[in-house]
């Protein structure tokens, strides 16, 4: 039941008008007030308190960035190509091409008339979401999921129905449960690989039963592998584009990739039956074409970003490893954890083995107690009482921040 209120205008002696003759539903479904933790997070702010933010994926807060001369030096040159505005709806072709070229060293051969440019990889969901379903349809993703998914789905008037990834056997997809939650309205399946917030990745013969699935149902894939440039044991990233799934939308950016998130560039790549490849090109070609979304600067620089951004990316990466290291021991040292160490990415999620509690509670107790911002697990639809956090932090602060949440935690 959608609450309804009313507003007076002050000086025009209007009469008292429902909200609902000014908003569509949508607006009343996206308005919610802060929870308890938000609440006391700004609190603690109001009063001049310093905090630990462990849960922000924004690299650039813990002092991860693009070396700025380089930047600068890429951006000059790019503005000479992108002052006389000549848009292509794909993308610009030359930055088609890099992403390209990238996925060959992967050993994946997509060719550049097979990638659209996004600005950013939630508007690469948006896209997708409204092209392969209606109104009332339905798309599977995992459970744990990050909660961006459900507002772009009301924005899409989609359904979400999930299926989950098994703790107790690190985070594996359950193939049997997935295929079981299908129904006649299901228009595709969602793959995060590496997965936040566990740091799961999907292994091969997962893959390929996921795979098998979207070949007896004739259905999609969305594979979101936005932390593929961070693996932990592992020598490549196992990909459904290299499956024999019929059609396959490979998203990823610039954000996680290359610390570069307020450049909003993303991009799908394409892939799977040269039919089905086609008629979402050309979908997509018309979607994007009817907003041009993509920043022309961006997509000139793109080229250089990525190929002469490849010394930081490995820094990079060694400084992920770094603090994952950190993260996982410090936290396998609290007796009441069980931590399943992430494959992938920079986010890990740990259960609680002592006593029933509030998670959210016992999260706001954490925050005051040392500083630290971490999410309870409900925020993800994890059973059970679990922390989730990231470990892309300083590496001194991190251990800081760790120590006490280990004196905290008992």
């Amino acid at each position: 039941m959608i609450e309804r209120c009313t507003q007076r205008a002050s000086r025009a002696g209007f009469p008292e008008f429902p909200e609902l003759m000014f908003f569509s539903p949508i607006a009343h479904s996206l308005s919610q007030s802060l929870n308890r933790l938000y609440q006391a997070r700004d609190a603690a702010v109001a009063r001049g308190e310093q905090l630990v933010d462990l849960v922000s994926g924004n690299v650039n807060q813990a002092s991860v960035q693009y070396p700025d001369g380089l930047l600068q030096e890429i951006f000059t040159r790019a503005l000479s190509a992108a002052k006389v505005y000549r848009p292509d709806s794909l993308g610009q072709y030359v930055a088609r091409q890099a992403i390209s070229r990238y996925y060959q060293s992967a050993g994946i051969a997509l060719p550049p008339d097979q990638f659209l440019l996004t600005p950013g990889t939630s508007v690469s969901y948006f896209y997708c979401f409204r092209l392969l379903a209606k109104s009332g349809d339905e798309i599977l993703c995992p459970s744990p999921s990050y909660p961006l998914f459900e507002t772009i789905a009301q924005l899409c008037d989609v359904h979400l129905t999930s299926y989950p990834l098994r703790e107790s056997r690190n985070w594996e997809v359950d193939l049997d449960y997935l295929e079981s939650r299908l129904t006649t309205r299901t228009r595709a399946m969602v793959l995060i690989s590496p997965h936040n917030p566990t740091g799961a990745v999907a292994t091969s013969r997962e893959l390929q039963g996921l795979a098998d699935i979207a070949v007896r149902h004739r259905l999609p894939i969305i594979a979101d592998e936005v932390f593929s440039e961070f693996l932990h044991g592992l020598d490549q990233l196992p990909r459904p584009a290299q499956t024999q799934a019929p059609l396959v939308f490979t998203l990823n950016g610039f954000s996680k990739m290359l610390a570069l998130p307020g450049l909003k560039l993303g991009w799908m790549g394409i892939s799977g039956d040269p039919a089905l490849v086609k008629k979402s090109l050309q979908a997509l070609e018309m979607i994007s074409d009817t907003f041009l979304p993509v920043n022309e600067l961006v997509q000139f620089a793109a080229a250089d970003l990525l190929e002469m951004g490849q010394p930081f990316l490995s820094s990079y990466r060694e400084a992920v490893k770094r603090c994952r290291k950190v993260a996982v021991e410090s936290l396998s040292g609290c007796k009441y954890l069980a931590v399943v160490p992430p494959q992938g990415g920079f986010y890990l999620t740990a259960r609680w083995l002592g006593s029933e509690r509030d998670e959210e509670q016992w999260m706001i107790d954490l925050l005051n107690s040392c500083g630290v911002l971490m999410h309870p697990g409900y925020f993800y639809d994890i059973p059970g009482i679990h922390l989730v956090m990231t470990f892309i932090q300083e590496l001194a602060g991190l251990r800081r921040s760790l120590e006490c949440v280990q004196k905290f935690l008992g």
